[in-house]
Parts: structure tokens; C-alpha cells; sequence
């Protein structure tokens, strides 16, 4: 079976209970969206729809006409916005350095350039097309590492970053072994 097919039909077959499969954003133009996501961030479209693109992660594009049309039967209000900063994406990417000299580098909008967050967190942030927010920043072993490197203690790394003490012990562990 294709990665698409194992992510749309489930070992399994049917769900019992409400489990949640994804968000969905409604895009103005679903095709600049796709370039956004995929081309920019680089992320993996597993179904192509036309009017609803699904990426890997659980998250899809809806074309807002389309989507208007099938939820309210109804044409798209021309005078709503899109994106009215209250819905984050949130990605992560490892070389959080590079991946912000490469996006920066283009004509994107930004929330905000690469900053520490207050638990420790390398992360910038920007608008997609639509001006949904957008986040990118390090996983939490990253920026655990790099306070254990810095010399800090365990307990002092679950302190300043949040992260229960037994993940910061185990990413520890994990960097004594390699």
C-alpha cells in the first residue's frame, strides 16, 4: 500500500469514538498555498483533491469558495479575512539556523525574526499567503541539548524549559550514548 493510502485508510477500518484526523485551513488560493507549504517548507502533499490539499502531519488547504460552497451553501463573503491571527501552525525543524537563513532570504512576511522563546526555544515566525501564522522552531531535544551543553543540570534544564524531568534525564542519556 502507497504512504497516501496507509495515512487515508487505517489498519483497522473504523474508528470507534470521536478521534481527531487533521486541521484544515481555509486558503484563498489553494494553489499559491501549496507552493507556500510545499515548495517553501517543504512539506510532503500525500492527496491532491484540486480544491483540498492533505500534506503529511494531518494538515490540509480548502479552498475558502469551495469550502463555503459545501459547509454553508453559501458564496464566500468578499469582505471576510482569512488568517486573523488566531491560528498558529507550528513545524520544526532541527537546523533551525538554516531553515531561517532560507526562508528570511525570500519575499515572506514575518510575525517576527528567529528569537528565544521564555522556556528556551529557538523559533521565528511568519505568514503563509493568507496571513495565517506560521511557526517554525526547534524540537524540544534540541534546545534541551543545548542548555545540557551549555553546563546546566538536569533539574536546572526542566526548570528553565518546562519539560518534565524525565525527558530532559532521557535526553541526556541519549547524548551520552552517541
Amino acid at each position: 500500500m502507497s504512504s497516501a493510502l496507509a495515512v487515508l485508510i487505517k489498519p483497522g477500518g473504523n474508528t470507534v469514538g470521536v478521534t481527531f484526523q487533521g486541521s484544515v485551513i481555509f486558503v484563498k488560493d489553494v494553489k499559491v498555498s501549496r507552493d507556500f507549504y510545499e515548495g517553501l517548507l517543504g512539506q510532503k502533499v500525500i492527496v491532491d483533491y484540486g480544491p483540498v490539499v492533505g500534506f503529511e502531519g494531518g494538515f490540509s488547504l480548502w479552498q475558502v469558495d469551495h469550502a463555503y460552497t459545501i459547509l454553508f451553501d453559501a458564496q464566500v463573503d468578499k469582505s471576510s479575512v482569512l488568517g486573523q491571527r488566531n491560528l498558529e501552525l507550528c513545524f520544526e525543524d532541527s537546523e533551525i539556523h538554516a531553515i531561517w537563513e532560507r526562508i528570511s532570504s525570500k519575499d515572506v512576511k514575518l510575525v517576527h525574526t528567529l528569537r528565544e522563546q521564555p522556556w528556551g526555544q529557538l523559533v521565528f515566525r511568519i505568514y503563509d499567503p493568507d496571513e495565517h501564522v506560521v511557526e517554525i522552531g526547534e524540537p524540544i531535544p534540541v534546545f534541551v541539548s543545548r542548555f545540557l551543553a551549555q553546563g546546566m543540570s538536569v533539574e536546572k534544564v526542566a526548570e528553565r524549559t518546562s519539560v518534565p524531568k524525565e525527558a530532559v534525564e532521557e535526553i541526556a542519556k541519549s547524548l551520552n550514548q552517541k
